[in-house]
Parts: C-alpha cells; structure tokens; sequence
C-alpha cells in the first residue's frame, strides 16, 4: 500500500477535520494562522492553490495516509526548480495520532521517489525546527544529510527560529 497519494479536492473535508483537532499538537511547528486555515473553506482555498501550482509545476502536494487509506497528514514537494539547478525543498506533517508509527518516514520515502524518479531532479532541502529530532530522525533515515544551520529562518509560533538544514541528492546523478 501506497503511504502518500496526490491531494485532490476531495481531501478537503479531512484535513480540515485534522487541522481542527491536531490544531494544538501542530502549533508549535507551524506559522501562525489565522482561524480560516481550520475551516472547510480555508482547506479549500490552500487545496485549490496547491493545484494551481501543481499544473504549473512548481509543486506535487500530497496526502499521507494510514495503514487504512486515510488521509492522516501533507506532504509536499515545493520549490521545484529546473535548469542546472534541479532542486526542490520538501515538508511534511502527520497528525498526533498517527505520529511514531512511521508514516512520515514511509512518505519521505515515496516522495523521493516521485522527485529524483518522476522528476529527475538532482537534489531535495528540507529544514526542521533546530531542536525537532523526531523530525530529523525521519530526514536521517531517508538518507538526508545535515548540511547547516540556518538562524532566525522562518517564523513559526509567532517568533523566528532557527532551523536545520538538510539535504539529500539524487544517487543517479554521482
């Protein structure tokens, strides 16, 4: 079974429900958002532009999902960019009940797949919270590489905050 899946329309009613009740488990790792974010139409509106962005190629967003094909998280490739570059950067967000059960590994996983695969591009960033080692473990076991530190890198929680940076390149293009 597939860990991740495209994200369609259909998905909205889901991950506004995820939003809602993993509203507090995520705010800590998350920007500050407004209340809409945790609507029907908020998730409409994000879902809608993800779209927007995937057919014109500069994103692949995607679902996770659980051992029974429900939608328990995002993942997405972002950033994508071509030419002699051939990179994008990648972030991913599984609920609380579905966190320590591997699905984000198994994801990343697949992600990567669909980026040095499908899109032969040559390289993927990722940045976490300085002190997320769950997160990390899970770029880790996915062969990413620390390669940085980055201070007062994007503003989450209300504040900026440093983030580690890690990366990991396309075996195919040594």
């Amino acid at each position: 079974m597939n860990a991740i899946r495209l994200l369609t329309l259909e998905d909205v009613p889901a991950l506004a429900e995820l939003f809602r009740t993993n509203r507090d488990f995520l705010a800590p790792w998350e920007p500050d958002r407004g209340v809409d974010y945790f609507t029907i139409d908020g998730q409409r509106a994000v879902v809608e532009e993800a779209l927007e962005r995937y057919e014109q190629g500069l994103t692949h967003p995607h679902v996770i999902l659980d051992e029974g094909g429900h939608v328990v998280g995002r993942i997405n490739i972002g950033n994508i960019v071509h030419g002699p570059f051939q990179s994008c950067g990648v972030g991913y967000w599984v609920s609380e009940h579905a966190n320590g059960r591997g699905l984000a590994t198994a994801a990343l996983s697949e992600i990567k797949e669909v980026a040095f695969g499908r899109l032969g591009l040559h390289r993927i960033e990722a940045g976490t919270l300085a002190d997320n080692t769950r997160s990390q473990r899970v770029l880790e076991k996915n062969g990413f590489a620390r390669f940085g530190l980055a201070p007062s890198y994007l503003q989450i929680a209300g504040r900026w905050q440093d983030h580690a940076l890690y990366q990991a390149l396309n075996p195919l293009h040594d």
